[in-house]
């Protein structure tokens, strides 16, 4: 179907029909409209456009210092390019769990007046799909006002629920442009440590749900002898094509979409994106049937790798800040360690290098730093590893798991993690 492009418009004419005190949503991660963003910011006559958005990829025009009137980004999950502007205060940021955002827009507790995205070209039918992020899009393309596209012949054609007929879009323009990628960086020793702990936690028949860099890679690595893998993910990277081509990966103990590889967004090489490109294997679905924990818990031996910034002696996990400072989000991490903990031969797990600042400072501490998120609590917490070992802290007293994450601390710093015990009286 090629009648489509002659329909196309300019980036600057697609998102002219955005006006001011609109809410508007943006497509994220792999599927950041950055040519709709970019003429949305030469728009001088706006004022007062809320963008909400997960994580975004690529350059971020809108968030210069003088545009700050024009537009006020919320992140729901924030990325590198925003976390200067919620710092600094010229940008939002809401805690909140992955699974609870498509309900934001579906119950019109957050009115889209319209939404950014990135589509595949259409098939014969007319019909478009969310390409590489279905996550909380879905929601957003089903109740926006107005739906504006940027349709990259390079943007994959995904399974699952990903559809959107062209005719829902009320204007659209036409690229060929390479997507935003993370290529796999090559794992550090201590993530080669800590996926050996890790790795040792998962049993043939096991379904995964890990994100992306060293850590999750370093595990992937070592699991090509492991049988009837599953995969049911909010998102996944290149790791995940190895083990399934290697035969590791094939869904069939899945009890829910077997024979199914899940995710609600990937991002990584043009590997993955190839990959995922009109592969019936491969399904996307909206974030909150991922990550629904009742959904979960129905899957077997669910093995849930998450990580954090630092983690205090009692097992609360930060993740989202470093102090008061914003980094990411909230996220998946609650839905998935609650709903592996509810699986039957389940395993949640963080996993974290014991320090940071080239050994300076200790990941595992004390106490959390003034202002730090508590994204998965010590009462969720089971499963504990850095590159010096595994811990299981569930249903430890806390005197027990503050010793057990003493234990695989980095050695130079379990004296003063032992003495704050001490001085705790849980030594």
């Amino acid at each position: 179907m090629q009648s489509w492009k002659t329909r196309a418009e300019s980036a600057d004419a697609v998102v002219a029909r955005i006006a001011s005190g609109m809410n508007v949503f943006v497509h994220g991660a792999a599927a950041t409209p950055t040519p709709l963003l970019d003429a949305l910011a030469r728009r001088t006559d706006l004022e007062g456009v809320k963008l909400w958005h997960l994580h975004l990829e690529g350059p971020l025009a809108f968030t210069a210092p003088e545009l700050a009137g024009r537009f006020r980004s919320i992140s729901l999950f924030t990325g590198a390019g925003l976390r200067e502007p919620v710092a600094e205060g010229r940008a939002d940021f809401v805690p909140i769990f992955l699974s609870d955002i498509p309900s934001l827009f579906t119950s019109g507790r957050v009115r889209l007046d319209a939404a950014l995205v990135q589509l595949s070209p259409p098939d014969r039918h007319g019909t478009c799909s969310l390409g590489t992020s279905v996550d909380t899009a879905r929601a957003a393309v089903d109740t926006a006002g107005l739906v504006l596209a940027e349709i990259n012949e390079r943007m994959p054609r995904t399974h699952g629920h990903t559809a959107v007929p062209l005719d829902r879009l009320a204007g659209w323009t036409a690229t060929d442009r390479d997507l935003p990628g993370h290529a796999p960086a090559p794992p550090t020793a201590i993530d080669e440590q800590i996926g050996d702990h890790v790795a040792r936690l998962v049993e043939d028949g096991a379904c995964l749900q890990l994100g992306i860099g060293g850590i999750p890679n370093a595990v992937l690595a070592r699991l090509e002898s492991r049988r009837d893998l599953g995969i049911h993910s909010e998102m996944f990277s290149d790791g995940v094509v190895g083990l399934i081509e290697s035969g590791a990966v094939t869904n069939a103990q899945k009890s829910i979409h077997p024979g199914r590889t899940i995710a609600s967004f990937v991002i990584g090489s043009r590997r993955l994106y190839d990959f995922v490109d009109d592969n019936p294997l491969v399904e996307f679905h909206p974030c909150d049937r991922t990550n629904d924990t009742n959904l979960i818990r129905k899957l077997d031996r669910v093995v849930a790798i998450n990580s954090g910034i630092e983690i205090d002696l009692t097992g609360q996990v930060c993740a989202d800040s470093i102090g008061h400072r914003v980094y990411s989000g909230i996220g998946g991490q609650m839905d998935f360690i609650r709903g592996a903990a509810m699986s039957r031969g389940g395993k949640p797990v963080i996993a974290l290098p014991s320090t940071a600042a080239e050994g300076s400072v200790s990941r595992i501490v004390a106490q959390l730093r003034p202002g730090a998120g508590v994204v998965t609590t010590r009462g969720h917490v089971h499963w504990v590893v850095t590159e010096y070992g595994a811990v299981d802290l569930h249903a430890r007293a806390l005197a027990e798991r503050g010793r057990l994450l003493a234990s695989i601390a980095h050695p130079d710093h379990r004296e003063p993690l032992l003495a704050a015990l001490h001085d705790l009286k849980r030594a």
